[in-house]
């Protein structure tokens, strides 16, 4: 089975958004979060000393997300973005 494509709606194609923050920041990158225009379900994934927070975002809500991320400075925070329906369609085989 081929499955091949993209999740696309009206803000743009449905993408995986990590970010990793040292663990003393994780609840304030969390209130940040939480205080963007649309609903964010994050996982969390504990390391020794920085937690990964994953969520699915829309590509035309990145630009709210790193304006909402510039209130907490560089310290430690690293962002990657990846294409969601590659993970997807690799688990349909």
């Amino acid at each position: 089975m081929t499955v091949t494509g993209n999740l696309t709606g009206t803000d743009g194609e449905l993408l995986s958004v990590r970010i990793e923050v040292p663990w003393r920041q994780l609840e304030e990158l969390l209130e940040t979060l939480a205080a963007v225009s649309f609903p964010i379900n994050p996982r969390l994934g504990h390391g020794s000393t920085t937690t990964a927070v994953e969520f699915p975002a829309y590509s035309g809500q990145l630009d709210e997300v790193r304006e909402a991320l510039k209130t907490l400075g560089s310290n430690g925070l690293r962002m990657e973005i990846h294409r969601l329906w590659p993970e997807l369609a690799a688990g349909a085989h």
